[in-house]
């Protein structure tokens, strides 16, 4: 009776279990994976299902059980492989391709260079558009080829060219920049007209006038007429174009004054007015003498290698004169040298035996072999005296550093009175020992 009851209890319990084996299980049916390359591990919706040997892998699938939608397949070195699954049916197989591509091993890339250089240094330089610094510059890692290189900056033309970078090697690239010249021109006027016209120094002639092809920039313009203030501006020339400057000049009060334009060929000589040093000679242009008392003046121009060179010029209120002196060259006499004379600071003038020869620095020629004697006189320094040893057929030098003079001791207003008391007593003593 309890082997039959047991029975029954098994019997029962596989009778329960049966549905949900078969909803499990169901029939099966297969999927093979056929790939190039053995090795290579199989997924089925992710899930590992083994790896191809042979040149393929089948799988057992139940068409009763959660379906499958897709496979991959992958192997390390390989590109992966994804496809899509259709279930087969009871006792169907179903094959599906795989074809695995290896993956190519990167070259090395052996780079090469640019070196970059440009005239007038300090150029922008573009890589290719892009850009790398100012010349000159060294751009590395550049991958062999063409390759542009632009250069660039204010007031030159765009420089642009195109290297050839070999792996390896460095190119070299010079950029000559061009310059752009652009010029234009000032027409002047005057109130009054025929007044003298100077640009950035140098005399041009009278108003009205026209100054062609001067540089697009801006320059200084000064005009002057007798009896009248200077008038003098910054203008702008247009590029191109030409721009129309007109100058009102206002009238001076009637004075006794007047005015010396002195320049010489070569400039830098020492000027002397009336005997007294007065400046030097500019290398362009003319040095002005301003506030001269109208009369007759002595105008004398001196400078090493040259003659001196004199004149007299009669100054008349409110009134330009010009003295222009082409100094002629000296020859060096027998028995003489020269002798180089320089001052710290310069602009000293400078005595050679007690007469004025010039400013420093200067180097004075034809100066007789033996001694003499050297002053230097500076405002606001105090006087340098030496003797010098000149040498025939030789050159001396004397330099000096000028040390700065002292400062004025103020004297007390009481002083006089003081001396004038001193001066009393004494009397006073003189007459009481006389008694």
């Amino acid at each position: 009776m309890r082997t039959s009851l047991v029975l029954c209890i098994v019997f029962c319990t596989l009778l329960a279990c049966m549905p949900s084996a078969m909803a499990i299980g169901g029939d099966e049916g297969w999927i093979t994976i056929q790939c190039n390359v053995d090795g290579a591990s199989v997924y089925f919706d992710g899930s590992y299902k083994g790896v191809i040997n042979g040149g393929s892998l089948s799988v057992v699938v139940y068409t009763t059980g959660e379906p499958y939608s897709s496979f991959s397949v992958e192997k390390s070195g390989y590109t992966s492989y994804t496809g899509s699954i259709t279930m087969p049916s009871a006792g169907e197989t179903r094959t599906y391709y795989a074809t695995l591509n290896p993956i190519p091993t990167p070259v090395p890339v052996n780079y090469g260079s640019i070196y970059v250089q440009s005239s007038p240094s300090g150029a922008n330089i573009y890589f290719n558009g892009n850009y790398r610094g100012t010349a000159p510059l060294t751009i590395n890692e550049v991958w062999p080829g063409s390759d542009t290189i632009t250069a660039e900056m204010s007031g030159y033309s765009t420089y642009r060219t195109t290297t050839t970078v070999y792996s390896g090697q460095q190119s070299t690239v010079y950029c000559s920049l061009t310059p752009i010249v652009t010029t234009g021109a000032l027409y002047v006027l005057s109130d009054p007209s025929d007044a003298n016209v100077y640009l950035d120094g140098l005399y041009k002639g009278r108003t009205p006038i026209t100054l062609n092809n001067l540089a697009a920039d801006t320059h200084t313009l000064e005009i002057d007429h007798s009896g009248y203030y200077d008038w003098k501006s910054s203008v702008a020339v247009p590029s191109g174009g030409t721009r129309t400057v007109s100058a009102t000049l206002n009238p001076m009060p009637v004075s006794s004054v007047g005015w010396i334009y002195v320049s010489s060929s070569p400039g830098g000589a020492s000027v002397n007015l009336d005997g007294k040093a007065v400046g030097q000679t500019p290398y362009s242009g003319s040095l002005k003498l301003n506030n001269i008392q109208a009369g007759s003046h002595t105008v004398a121009l001196s400078m090493g290698g040259y003659q001196t060179y004199t004149t007299s010029v009669s100054v008349s209120p409110n009134t330009v004169s010009e003295v222009s002196a082409i100094l002629d060259p000296t020859s060096t006499p027998a028995g003489t040298g020269e002798l180089s004379v320089s001052s710290t600071p310069s602009g000293a003038n400078v005595y050679l035996d007690n007469s004025f020869v010039g400013i420093t620095p200067v180097t004075l020629k034809s100066v007789g072999a033996g001694s003499h004697g050297i002053t230097l006189e500076l405002e606001g320094y105090q006087d340098y005296s030496t003797t010098a040893q000149v040498n025939a057929g030789a050159t001396s030098t004397v330099s000096a550093a000028l040390s700065a003079g002292p400062t004025p001791t103020q004297k007390s207003p009481l002083a006089p009175v003081m001396a004038f008391a001193a001066l009393l007593i004494i009397g006073l003593l003189a007459v009481r020992s006389r008694k």
